[in-house]
């Protein structure tokens, strides 16, 4: 059974980036996967300041939440990344989670990481494609640069107000059928 790891990087529960990512989700779990979903906007996720303990055999430093989510990600065959635009960028709080990643970078926890299947899902209240490009580039180098294989991108823009995204049945049919794919190649 493939295991499914949804990260939600937006601090509003049940909002626009929550019900794509619980959508991606759904469609996960009717193709016969496992999925857990997470929620950064209710854990304590504190910035990498690069001291490389990782690299050494030692624990992180840093004693937060993210200590618990690393095995999650080397157990789970695939991660969905769920953000919201900020400033032409993810969240803070997706962001903190992306430089956690540090810890796969070294060559003895790179194997956990590497060719792990990846989803991403982006929201934004613009509808021009220079707010939301820079995103959907550094998930692209991001993904490449960890060696992940990535099971596509959805983009919906025009969705600022908590449940616009209900408005458009259409996306969130697209999102369902990237959930059913991502389970179907990512065990």
């Amino acid at each position: 059974m493939t295991k499914i790891l949804a990260v939600v990087g937006s601090p509003r529960k049940g909002g626009n980036t929550d019900l794509l990512v619980s959508r991606i989700a759904e469609g996960a779990v009717t193709a016969g996967a496992q999925v857990e979903v997470v929620r950064l906007g209710e854990l304590q996720i504190r910035e990498c300041d690069g001291c490389h303990a990782c690299w050494k055999g030692r624990p992180c430093s840093k004693k937060d939440d993210m200590l618990a989510l690393f095995p999650k990600i080397a157990a789970n065959d695939a991660i969905v990344f769920g953000t919201p635009v900020y400033w032409y960028g993810p969240t803070a709080l997706l962001k903190a989670f992306i430089d956690r990643f540090v810890y796969f970078n070294c060559e003895a926890n790179r194997p956990m990481i590497r060719g792990k299947r990846a989803a991403v899902a982006i929201v934004l209240e613009e509808t021009h494609e220079s707010t939301w490009r820079p995103v959907v580039e550094f998930f692209e180098k991001s993904l490449a640069y960890l060696e992940m294989k990535s099971a596509g991108t959805i983009i919906v823009p025009g969705v600022g107000k908590k449940g616009d995204i209900l408005k458009h049945p259409e996306r969130l049919e697209e999102a369902y059928r990237l959930g059913a794919r991502l389970a179907g190649s990512a065990g």
